[in-house]
């Protein structure tokens, strides 16, 4: 798909025209440069993702129950993974938060693997999460992953390093963040400013499944999120600046540590 055929099929999603935000400088070690994204097959220029070989995942329980379906999901769900916020900005951490968090969700949650199909580290490092996730993108595939209640099918999900009901993401993952929602809206021909959601905004306050997940501080920041993924795009900013729920929450926390909010639930065909 060219430049401009994708802005036009974007445009017909309800984006409206507008003044472009600021541009978003994305750490360059952490990016592919523009040669390497054309040999992606990519336009956008996507944050370097570490597969599951790197930082040495090991293999679902059953690697034939992870569910690959030929269509593209319709939402980019924003996580925080109410971990403490590391200063180990490092690659070695990077690696071992993946390996924590898998382990976490096979052992402690009975999951065939870990839940989420992509992870940011507080340094900025992109992780493959759930088994065959890189390749689905690659391919405008679908990993059906365990991140958000109900919503599994319809939805990819960010993990993001840390918890941010007060406090917000280091520059570098914010940047990875920006470069991975622009990636996976290119790939997916999604409306950064409708696709990109918050957990909360799919596991609403009122009811069963309520979670305060991204937190407050990050779910703020979602409205710019949006229009900086648009301007990586080369997309104007539209309608859509406005968060869905309300910004500030009192806290939901389970008693489990670690729990940043109903992750599956009975309309979800996979664990």
């Amino acid at each position: 798909m060219t430049g401009q055929s994708r802005k036009t099929r974007i445009g017909r999603r309800g984006l409206l025209s507008g003044a472009l935000a600021g541009g978003v400088a994305v750490t360059a070690g952490n990016v592919l440069s523009a040669q390497e994204a054309r040999a992606d097959g990519c336009p956008v220029r996507r944050p370097r993702l570490h597969i599951r070989e790197e930082w040495k995942a090991v293999p679902p329980t059953d690697p034939g129950g992870v569910k690959v379906e030929p269509f593209a999901p319709a939402l980019v769900v924003v996580h925080h993974m109410d971990y403490p916020n590391s200063m180990d900005y490092s690659l070695e951490h990077a690696f071992q938060l993946s390996r924590d968090c898998q382990y976490d969700h096979m052992h402690n949650n009975g999951w065939n693997d870990m839940g989420q199909q992509l992870t940011i580290s507080r340094g900025g490092f992109l992780m493959e999460g759930r088994y065959r996730s890189a390749g689905a993108i690659r391919h405008g595939e679908h990993v059906i992953g365990a991140q958000v209640a109900n919503w599994n099918t319809a939805s990819i999900g960010i993990e993001n390093e840390g918890t941010y009901i007060t406090e917000l993401p280091p520059a570098a993952q914010w940047q990875t963040l920006v470069a991975t929602c622009a990636w996976l809206c290119d790939r997916y021909d999604l409306s950064p400013m409708t696709a990109i959601v918050g957990h909360r905004d799919l596991n609403q306050p009122g009811t069963p499944l309520a979670t305060e997940c991204p937190g407050n501080a990050l779910y703020k920041k979602l409205p710019e999120l949006r229009a900086n993924v648009a301007t990586a795009m080369g997309l104007p900013v539209g309608d859509g600046s406005a968060n869905h729920v309300t910004e500030n929450m009192p806290s939901v926390r389970r008693d489990r540590e670690k729990e940043h909010g109903p992750a599956t639930g009975p309309l979800d065909p996979t664990r």
